[in-house]
C-alpha cells in the first residue's frame, strides 16, 4: 500500500493518560545535568588544547540545551517497561539516564549536518551552525571564503556531537553487560541515521521520486531514530527478550513516521513565534517531504508549474510561498498527511497497550505518543 492510498486504521485509543505519568520534567532535569556534566569536562580539555576552541564546545552545548528530550525519554521508558521482565540485574537508574542522555548528541549532529545539506538559516530559533560561524569568520577578519568556513566548521561540530555520543555512552556508568547489549542497537541506529541522510540527499536531487520515496527517507533518516531505536536501547539496557524487542518496533516505527510527518507539517503551516523559524525556511530549502509528494501527484498543470518555479527557491517572495501552502492545502495533500499521522499514532497506541511492559511505562508512553504528535513546535 502506498502513501497515497487512503488507510483504515485501527479504532479509535481512548483519550490518553496525561502527560505528567511520562515524568517529563524530571527525566528534561537529569538529561540536561548529564549533559551539562559531560560538556563542563569537554569544555576544559578543548581549552587546554587552544582558547580557540572555545566556539566550538560554545556551540555543541547551545545545541544540547534545546530540545524536547523526547528520544532519551523513550529510551528511559523502553528501560524501564523491560527491566520488570528480565532475570538480569537491574542497572542504577542515574547511570541509565546519562547512557540515554548520549541520544541527544546524535540529534546535535544530525541537526548541524542537516542544515548544511538543506542551506538551512536558522535552527531553534538562533543561526544555523555554519551561518554561526560564517559570521564569526567575518567578526575576526579571517581571511579565505567566510561561508567555506563556517561549512567546514559545522561539519566538524556535527562529527565531534557524534564522537562524544560514543564516549558518553561508554562513560554512562550502565554495567559492562549492559553496555555491551546496547551497542548493537547504538550501531544500527547511527548506521541508519547517516544513511537516510544521504536518502535524503539524493531523494532532493530527483531520486527516490513520489510518496514511497519520501517515507523511505523519512524512516531511515528521522523515525527509526526518534522512537524505535530509542525504545530498543532502553529495552537492550534492561536485557529484554525478543517480545519486548518487537514490541518496540510495533510501537516505534509507526509512531516515528507519525512525529517525522509532524515535523514536515510544522515545518510548513507553524507558527515561527512557536517553531522558531520561519514557516517559509522549508519551502525555500525544497525539502521534499511527503506533502510535497502528495501534492505533485494531484496538482494541475498550474500547480505543478507553481511547485516547480518556487520549490527551492529562495527568490521567493512570501506571497508566492502562500500560494504554495494554499496548494498543499486545495490539493488534499495536507488532508491526507493528517489522516497518516492519526492513522500511524492509533496503530502506535494499540501497539502500546498490547505491550508486554509494566503499567506505569504503557500509560507513559501513551501520553509520549500523543504528545509526540500533536505538538505545535
Amino acid at each position: 500500500m502506498t502513501a497515497g492510498t487512503q488507510q483504515r486504521g485501527p479504532a479509535a485509543r481512548p483519550p490518553a493518560a496525561p502527560l505528567a505519568a511520562a515524568e517529563l520534567d524530571r527525566l528534561r532535569a537529569a538529561v540536561t545535568d548529564a549533559l551539562t556534566g559531560f560538556l563542563d569536562r569537554q569544555r576544559a580539555t578543548l581549552a587546554a588544547m587552544d582558547p580557540s576552541l572555545a566556539p566550538v564546545v560554545d556551540e555543541v552545548c547551545a545545541l544540547a540545551e534545546g530540545g524536547k528530550r523526547l528520544r532519551p525519554a523513550f529510551a528511559y521508558w523502553g528501560w524501564r517497561g523491560a527491566r520488570a521482565t528480565t532475570p538480569e540485574p537491574a542497572e542504577n537508574e542515574a547511570a541509565v539516564l546519562r547512557a540515554v542522555a548520549a541520544l541527544e548528541f546524535v540529534h546535535a549532529s544530525a541537526l548541524v549536518h542537516d542544515d548544511v545539506m538543506d542551506g538551512a538559516a536558522t535552527r531553534r530559533g538562533r543561526p544555523a551552525t555554519h551561518i554561526g560561524f560564517a559570521a564569526r569568520h567575518n567578526d575576526e577578519s579571517l581571511s579565505g571564503d567566510r561561508e567555506l568556513f563556517g561549512t567546514g566548521a559545522a561539519i566538524l561540530v556535527g562529527d565531534l556531537a557524534l564522537v562524544w555520543s560514543d564516549e558518553l555512552l561508554r562513560r554512562s556508568g550502565i554495567s559492562a553487560q549492559a553496555l555491551s547489549r546496547a551497542r548493537g542497537v547504538w550501531d544500527t541506529m547511527r548506521t541508519e541515521v547517516t544513511a537516510g541522510q544521504y536518502l535524503d540527499l539524493l531523494r532532493a536531487a530527483g531520486g527516490l521520486p513520489g510518496p514511497d520515496g519520501a517515507l523511505k527517507v523519512a524512516r531511515y533518516k528521522s523515525a527509526g531514530y526518534t522512537v524505535q531505536r530509542p525504545l530498543q536501547l532502553g529495552a537492550a539496557i534492561a536485557g529484554a527478550g525478543p517480545e519486548i524487542v518487537d514490541a518496540c518496533t510495533s510501537i516505534g516505527l509507526p509512531l516515528g513516521e507519525a512525529f517525522q510527518l509532524r515535523d514536515d507539517v510544522l515545518g510548513v503551516f507553524g507558527d515561527p513565534a512557536v517553531t522558531g523559524k520561519s514557516a517559509d525556511d522549508d519551502l525555500r530549502e525544497g525539502k521534499q517531504t511527503l506533502l510535497i509528494a502528495l501534492a505533485a501527484q494531484e496538482a494541475d498543470a498550474a500547480g505543478r508549474r507553481l511547485l516547480d518555479d518556487c520549490l527551492g527557491n529562495a527568490d521567493c517572495s512570501p506571497e508566492q510561498f502562500d500560494a504554495l501552502r494554499g496548494l498543499l492545502e486545495s490539493t488534499g495533500a495536507l488532508a491526507r498527511v493528517e489522516e497518516r499521522i492519526a492513522e500511524r499514532t492509533a496503530l502506535a497506541r494499540t501497539a502500546i497497550a498490547a505491550a508486554p511492559i509494566g503499567d506505569d511505562a504503557r500509560a507513559a508512553l501513551d501520553a509520549l505518543a500523543v504528545a509526540a504528535t500533536t505538538r505545535t513546535a
